[in-house]
């Protein structure tokens, strides 16, 4: 993993993909939270693929804009950059991006930490008991 690697994912605008079925508006049209969670998964996989088994990432910060609307039916995709790196090597902050036929619709920064999956997971299940 270094500055400058990037990943790109795709899909379609569905009707399960807008604000108005998950809730998030009263539009038929690209749902933000679904376009930050393909901005997400841009940043997720781009890293994810560098990682040993029992690694993965968090997300832990999200900062965007969603500046333009896409229709049901309209192809999207989502880019992420990786823009730094901490000297530890936990921390990889991204440029993230997401654009649909008719070009740019969002942008923004995303951060990932690195993780010990199972470590992660004890102290996540510790908080049932």
């Amino acid at each position: 993993m270094q500055i400058g690697d990037t990943w790109e994912v795709s899909g379609a605008v569905t009707e399960q993909t807008t604000a108005k079925h998950i809730g998030s508006g009263g539009l038929a049209v690209f749902g933000t939270p679904c376009m930050t969670a393909m901005m997400e998964n841009a940043a997720y996989t781009l890293l994810q693929r560098t990682l040993p088994e029992g690694r993965s990432s968090v997300g832990t910060r999200l900062d965007v804009s969603h500046v333009s609307p896409s229709p049901v039916g309209m192809r999207v995709r989502a880019t992420a950059e990786v823009t730094g790196l901490s000297a530890d090597g936990r921390t990889v902050d991204f440029r993230v991006a997401a654009y649909d036929d008719a070009g740019l619709i969002g942008e923004g920064r995303h951060r990932r930490v690195i993780i010990d999956t199972q470590r992660f997971m004890a102290k996540c299940s510790g908080k049932l008991q």
